[in-house]
């Protein structure tokens, strides 16, 4: 049995460059400290509308958006038990996408999977051919638009423009890791559910799940037998149609934080945010290729997460330690043990920028004598 371990509060900052969390502002803490309210005032009501509409203006969709608290797992799961009634594909090609297989056969659903190795990414040419010889008509198909246990970014645009000519068939997108940091135009490409979690690139504390929904999902749920209760489409958005709150107590103080960073977001802009994000992958992506190798498929590298391949046999382990130790920052070894010492990872989202990341890799190339 674990042992209780004391939290007492007296630990160094260290400045975050994993996959998330990620660093917060200032004023974006100091925003949940204010004073108590109840989830059925008139204030939560000028609260949630706000974070709501912000939230559609800065991604510039026309789609239906929930906050709700909890983790975009929230979503993963009741997105297929929304949509799904019998068959669904899931594209895998690393941890997550494998773990929404493990989802939806929990659920009961019939899963079949389109399967790569760790690193590739999802081609949409396989889903297209895929789907043409399948005995099956799916409800859905899902994919992670950025596979962050390998640092791949999935072209979940060219994807979902395939899916398009499959009408009955949703398309459901894990943006968990890229949304805020990765520009997408999700209502050009017909996804029909995406979701996040916003301690990522929206760069918050961590504690609401983000999910944006197309009419037709909403209209395809209300025939389902079998959808979410807490994640309910048609539960969130007709309450917040009625009262413009959630049906079930939120997160306050995570909510009022929302309200402060998106107004940040939307001062800087979906296209600027996404070119900042641009520069830093390129740069890591650059300094990678000088001292190592990046590990996932050229021309599919994520924006917000690098994943590099450790070809120069480091101890990945004991340098994460040095350089937390010797430079209060923190960045992230491979994911689970089919990665851990074979690659490392760096995230470059949220509030990061160029001159930020350039003094991780400074660290790197000092404690591990670059």
């Amino acid at each position: 049995m674990t042992e209780k371990r004391e939290y007492t509060g007296d630990y160094p900052d260290k400045t975050l460059y994993i996959p998330g969390p990620t660093e917060v502002r200032e004023d974006v803490i100091e925003a949940m400290c204010e004073p108590m309210f109840g989830h059925r005032m008139d204030r939560m009501t000028d609260l949630y509308t706000t974070i709501v509409e912000d939230t559609k203006a800065f991604l510039g969709t026309d789609n239906d958006v929930i906050v709700l608290t909890g983790s975009g797992t929230e979503f993963m799961e009741s997105s297929i038990l929304n949509l799904v009634d019998d068959d669904v594909l899931v594209t895998t090609c690393g941890s997550f996408s494998e773990r929404q297989v493990n989802v939806a056969e929990r659920l009961g659903k019939n899963v079949d999977t389109l399967e790569y190795e760790w690193g590739q990414a999802v081609k949409p040419e396989d889903v297209r051919a895929t789907l043409e010889q399948a005995d099956t008509d799916y409800d859905a198909v899902t994919c992670v638009m950025n596979e962050s246990s390998t640092g791949v970014r999935n072209p979940i645009e060219e994807i979902g423009d395939v899916l398009a000519e499959y009408p009955d068939t949703y398309f459901i997108v894990d943006a968990v890791s890229a949304l805020g940091g990765d520009y997408v135009d999700i209502d050009a490409h017909g996804i029909d559910v995406l979701f996040t979690s916003v301690q990522k690139a929206f760069a918050m504390p961590p504690g609401l799940a983000v999910c944006v929904v197309s009419d037709k999902a909403y209209q395809r749920e209300l025939e389902s037998e079998s959808a979410s209760w807490y994640g309910g489409f048609q539960r969130s958005l007709d309450y917040y149609d009625r009262k413009g709150q959630t049906h079930s107590t939120p997160a306050i103080p995570v909510m009022l934080a929302y309200r402060t960073q998106m107004k940040h977001m939307l001062e800087e802009g979906h296209d600027a945010r996404d070119e900042r994000h641009r520069e830093m992958a390129e740069y890591t992506r650059e300094w990678a290729r000088d001292h190592f190798e990046m590990f996932p498929e050229a021309g599919y590298e994520s924006q917000t997460v690098s994943c590099i391949e450790n070809t120069q046999g480091i101890d990945v382990a004991e340098t994460i330690d040095a350089v937390s130790e010797e430079y209060d920052m923190v960045f992230s070894n491979g994911y689970g043990s089919q990665l851990g010492e074979q690659t490392f990872r760096i995230g470059h989202m949220g509030e990061h920028d160029r001159e930020s990341i350039e003094a991780l890799t400074d660290a790197i190339e000092d404690v591990a004598g670059l």
